[in-house]
């Protein structure tokens, strides 16, 4: 689809970034005609239709004229109708010898070397012929063409042809075609060849998307938008997929892109193709094709996953990369108690159960010869020997790794093995051992060894019951004098002794030692009669999303949110989804994420949250771009901060603000959201991000140094992620650092590069996103001081009109490709090719450093705008002496 023409100076600029050259369609050339051309000619005794011979001898038709001794020449030359079909902007290749004036003897002085070109826009063929139609037709002329070279009478006579070549283009056209028409006003000249053509940019498959053949716009500087789809077999990653067409018809840089998607492996950056038999690929995105795991295979082509060869399992929660296995066994069992008619017993996991496991069970059966080989000590059983009777067994089963076995006779052997049992079906028996039920001697005597320890022991509770009422005499007198009372219970704790009297403090759902218990604490039970399920709005981690209504009794209905938990779920899955409901239920204020309950008594396991009708805030805020004023972003920002100041009170460090975790309602009020698992950083440094348990991904640059290098969380390392935040909700949700790899991000975060103001960022804002990121986390200001400083802008908006410039930026802060060792790299290598230029420098000592990525993306009169007078011509100069590589780093900057 192609979109309306998008002028230079309203969108962001970007780094051309493709070599495709443009597709140029010809609308009409003289040089393909065989037949007389039939232009019209006023007056006729001017120009004159001839055949002639071009510089490589083809006979083309051309029109001449050379009245150059006769005054006040105006003769014209008019084409027939041209159908633009469709084009806005048109250019013309003229290709005409001219004859020197000077080699003309006795020539007046009205002797002309130039020529006039000009269009007449219409919707169909006209009369011509008419004389009214040369002076009252409304011409607009083109330009002057002069020409670059000349001859004489000499290159005449030497059959030397000085061809010159000129293209002009002109529009905006919005009528159906036009006429090109020639004035001439006393040159020698002939018109050899005229070419009427427009420009495309070709179709291209970039980031695994398709975009269509798309006309430039009416200007030279217009963009228009194309939007891609992706090819067959890839899934969108980031929308929406577009890409900019320029007034020259090449491509600017593609904004979002697709993926192959699991079963699908690159093939040249054009195409995805399907995995062959015996290979797979688990998940989307862009990694290759890989041989399946010992002992599974896939049979067909695109597998996303490799089945289990016959005898052989993977478990429920294991990766599809991973190895299937046999059913392992119970290594040894363990005898806890035994009476004279039950013996106990407990054992280890298997160390691959294949799944999870349901239940175990327990053969066992009386043993005839009462004779083992004592291979292992005696309180963990024998093996036994191979005389025995085991057509008898018997049967038992147990939820947990411990059984106790009742209906035995005193003073007996039996031989016991166990199995688990999973969704793939029983393991094998575990190796025979034998134990052995107390006699009534032994049972005598064991009672007569523990009658002394029974006695000691209720002594010592009457003691301990004794001291417990003393001090509890003591405690309840004590509290009746004290000034200071501290109170805790499991959902908030009270405490003189840290924060403000009353605060609520953050109690951690895994410290449970049954995290169900910390959901039914802080979560409350919804009958899923009062839910009303409406439409999927999205997928989440464990499952889809839903739209819905909540009415509870004696409440108004509502819409919620619901978050489910897919069909298959092991029963960590269903804590840890559950968790984020341990999390949320504990808080309330206005800009968190409002808990309305959990459903875990029936199927699907739900969380119902209230519902944002404007979604998550990046999104929000690129669908919006430009439609908010700035005191209104700054009270959007206000909002989150004062959500981040409640949660940073109670002690909670959330780890994962941005945009894409704050969601908006109807009334523009942003609450904050997304409060899943403790994150850690990844081996893989080439793509260092942080993957919580649940296996979310969260990308670095959102995250301060200190988290980076030491995994230091802190309200401190929120503020940092904060500034980051600001910054995207200034630029309207444009992505930190642009296209800069983790890595880079990185680096450049280490050599203290900051992230430049977006465009009209007022200064104060920018300077506490600067505040924000300062590499100390002590010297960074704490969220009530950030929500105190907002108020003041929002109290006093003059304060926000002085807009922040790049120059701005502090001197220690390099602009771009800070983090990038250049130094290092060969000289036809893509990091050489974007090392830092020092461009200019201010006046008193101030240093600022340009690079050739900004020159390309800024015009050079906003450069002027930033410089001193005295500096402009330096500046100048400087950029015309650069020699910038061509392809740079395409990079979004807004400028002021």
């Amino acid at each position: 689809m192609v979109g309306a023409p998008m002028p230079l100076d309203f969108v962001v600029l970007f780094c051309l970034a493709s070599a495709i050259a443009a597709v140029e369609e010809t609308l009409m050339d003289t040089r393909t005609a065989t037949a007389e051309l039939g232009w019209t000619a006023n007056p006729p005794s001017g120009w004159e239709e001839v055949s002639g011979y071009d510089e490589n001898l083809n006979t083309i038709r051309t029109y001449q004229v050379c009245n150059v001794f006769e005054p006040n020449q105006n003769n014209w030359l008019l084409t027939t109708f041209i159908n633009r079909r469709g084009a806005h902007r048109i250019y013309t290749e003229m290709r005409f010898t001219v004859r020197d004036c000077s080699s003309l003897p006795n020539v007046p002085g009205s002797c002309k070397e130039t020529f006039n070109l000009y269009y007449y826009e219409t919707d169909s063929v006209i009369a011509t012929k008419k004389s009214a139609f040369w002076t009252e037709a409304p011409y607009l002329k083109v330009d002057t063409i002069a020409a670059d070279e000349s001859f004489s009478q000499v290159d005449f006579g030497g059959r030397l042809m000085k061809v010159n070549t000129e293209v002009r283009s002109f529009g905006p056209l919005n009528r159906n075609g036009f006429y090109l028409a020639f004035q001439d006003y006393g040159a020698c000249m002939s018109l050899l060849s005229v070419r009427v053509f427009f420009k495309k940019c070709p179709s291209v498959v970039q980031n695994f998307a398709i975009f269509p053949e798309t006309m430039t716009g009416a200007e030279s500087t217009s963009l228009v938008i194309a939007r891609g789809t992706c090819i067959p077999n890839a899934e969108e990653v980031d929308v929406p997929i577009k890409l900019y067409c320029n007034g020259d018809g090449e491509w600017m840089v593609p904004i979002g892109r697709c993926t192959c998607k699991a079963g699908y492996e690159p093939e040249n950056n054009v195409a995805c193709k399907a995995c062959t038999a015996g290979m797979f690929k688990a998940n989307q995105g862009a990694g290759t094709c890989t041989q399946c795991p010992s002992n599974s295979r896939s049979t067909s082509e695109a597998a996303h996953i490799c089945t289990c060869r016959n005898g052989y399992y993977r478990a429920d929660f294991d990766p599809s990369e991973v190895p299937c296995t046999t059913p392992s066994t119970v290594p040894i069992m363990h005898q806890v108690s035994a009476s004279m008619r039950s013996i106990t017993l407990s054992w280890p996991q298997p160390e691959q159960p294949n799944g999870i496991i349901l239940d175990y069970e327990i053969r066992y059966y009386e043993k005839v010869s009462r004779i083992c080989i004592p291979e292992i000590s005696s309180t963990m059983g024998a093996r036994p020997s191979t005389d025995h009777n085991e057509y008898n067994s018997s049967m038992a089963k147990s939820q947990t790794n411990t059984a106790r076995i009742d209906g035995l006779r005193p003073g007996m052997v039996y031989v016991v093995q166990v199995r688990a049992r999973t969704v793939a079906g029983y393991g094998k028996y575990s190796g025979k051992m034998c134990f052995q039920t107390l006699t009534d001697d032994d049972y005598k005597s064991e009672l007569r060894e523990q009658l002394p320890l029974i006695a000691g022991s209720a002594a010592a509770g009457v003691v301990f019951i004794v001291s417990l009422v003393a001090i509890s005499i003591v405690c309840s007198r004590k509290r009746a004098y004290s000034k200071e009372a501290v109170y805790s219970d499991k959902l908030q704790h009270y405490s003189t002794g840290r924060g403000s009297p009353g605060m609520k403090i953050y109690i951690d759902p895994f410290t449970y030692e049954d995290p169900n218990e910390a959901v039914r604490e802080f979560a409350k039970e919804i009958d899923v009669s009062f839910v009303k399920i409406e439409e999927v709005i999205g997928a989440g981690e464990f499952g889809e999303v839903y739209k819905g209504r909540l009415k509870l009794p004696g409440k108004r209905e509502i819409y919620v949110a619901i978050k489910t938990l897919k069909a298959g779920y092991s029963e960590k899955q269903r804590r840890d989804f559950l968790s984020e409901a341990s999390i949320m239920g504990q808080f309330d204020h206005p800009n968190i994420i409002r808990l309305e309950g959990v459903v875990t008594k029936s199927r699907p396991v739900m969380i119902i949250t209230e519902f944002m009708e404007n979604g998550a805030l990046d999104s929000f805020l690129r669908q919006n771009d430009g439609q908010f004023t700035v005191i209104q972003l700054v009270g959007m920002l206000r909002g989150i901060a004062a959500g981040m100041k409640y949660l940073a009170e109670m002690n909670y460090v959330h780890r994962d603000l941005a945009a894409r975790n704050i969601l908006v309602n109807s009334n523009l009020v942003c609450k904050v959201s997304d409060f899943g698992l403790s994150r850690y950083l990844q081996d893989d440094t080439s793509d260092p991000t942080y993957t919580s348990s649940l296996g979310g991904k969260i990308p670095v640059r959102w995250t301060a140094p200190e988290a980076i290098a030491y995994r230091k969380f802190t309200s401190a390392s929120d503020v940092w992620s904060y500034g980051i935040l600001m910054w995207e909700v200034m630029s309207f949700g444009e992505r930190p650092y642009w296209d800069m790899s983790n890595q880079d991000v990185i680096n450049a975060i280490e050599q203290d590069y900051r992230l430049p103001p977006p465009m009209d960022c007022p200064a104060a804002l920018h300077q506490l996103m600067l505040d924000c990121w300062q590499k100390d986390r002590n010297t960074r200001p704490r969220f009530a001081e950030i929500v105190n400083t907002l108020d003041k802008m929002i109290r006093n908006p003059a304060s926000l009109k002085t807009v922040a410039t790049i120059t701005a930026v502090n001197t220690f802060m390099p602009l771009f490709d800070a983090g990038r060792t250049w130094k290092e790299a060969s000289p036809d290598s893509e990091a050489y090719h974007r090392r830092p230029v020092l461009v200019f420098r201010w006046q008193a000592g101030h240093a600022l450093q340009m690079s050739c990525d900004l020159l390309r993306v800024m015009p050079s009169s906003r450069v002027k705008n930033m410089l001193h007078p005295d500096e402009q011509r330096k500046e100048e100069s400087s950029r015309s002496s650069m020699h910038c590589p061509s392809q740079q780093s395409p990079r979004r900057v807004h400028s002021q």
